[in-house]
């Protein structure tokens, strides 16, 4: 995260860091959080703020066609006709998505 921030702020004072986080990442948002506060200060970005957005997993049923959101990131399965031939639609994501800069 941090260098992808450092690289895009080329320079300027970063104020937040907004994040996407998919379900599928087995992101933990407090640990992440505590992280950054870390991070930030090793990498001259004291004051930066970490905005997380969480996003649920949905997979789409090669079977059935139906969508679905997945409640469990340890089971990728159809809710509705419990295949596993599933395509994921999202909840894999982890990105920067923008920066507040000054």
């Amino acid at each position: 995260i941090a260098g992808v921030v450092k690289a895009h702020a080329d320079g300027r004072h970063v104020d937040v860091v907004r994040v996407r986080v998919g379900a599928l990442r087995q992101v933990v948002p407090e640990s992440l959080s505590f992280c950054w506060t870390l991070v930030r200060e090793s990498e001259n970005m004291p004051d930066a703020e970490l905005e997380l957005e969480c996003v649920t997993a949905a997979v789409r049923c090669r079977g059935c066609g139906e969508q679905s959101d997945i409640v469990s990131p340890w089971s990728i399965w159809c809710p509705n006709c419990e295949s596993t031939d599933v395509e994921v639609l999202r909840g894999n994501e982890f990105l920067v998505t923008s920066l507040d800069v000054s």
